[in-house]
């Protein structure tokens, strides 16, 4: 019989779309992947991502309008961290993302690198587009929990 999954810690931050704030983002995660005792390559990945999804949000989801909140909320879980990102964009269209931005098409634009450092960085990265908006969501395993499963 599967053993029933523990409630995660949530904690949620909300901040206006302004890119100054991102450092707050990034001091949040920091303090959670601390408390998630996340070796340092790994506290690296899941701030990263988080900046990356945070940036996108305010930049093309809310094209910088600080009258629009982005929020993030963290689950804490004994094996994983579960982020969501969420802005109230119109969402944008998977495909027309750059693929591999590494190719000789990609390599010198200045743009269009964040869902692919997202995917590098972390174990999993999806997204929801509705009529509320979009939520970026991510995943990152504690490396014991991943080499065990």
């Amino acid at each position: 019989m599967p053993v029933p999954e523990q409630q995660p810690e949530i904690i949620s931050i909300t901040i206006p779309s302004r890119l100054d704030l991102l450092a707050v983002l990034d001091s949040v995660t920091m303090a959670l992947c601390d408390r998630m005792q996340f070796d340092e390559d790994t506290k690296s990945q899941v701030t990263t991502s988080v900046i990356e999804a945070g940036t996108n949000a305010i930049q093309h989801g809310h094209h910088r309008d600080p009258s629009r909140d982005v929020d993030v909320r963290y689950a804490l879980f004994s094996d994983r961290i579960e982020i969501d990102v969420y802005d109230t964009g119109t969402g944008f269209d998977l495909e027309q993302v750059n693929g591999d931005v590494t190719g000789p098409d990609h390599l010198f634009e200045a743009r269009g690198r964040g869902i692919f450092i997202m995917r590098a960085c972390m174990d999993s990265v999806n997204f929801d587009f509705g009529p509320r908006g979009t939520v970026c969501h991510l995943i990152k395993h504690r490396p014991a929990a991943q080499a065990a499963g």
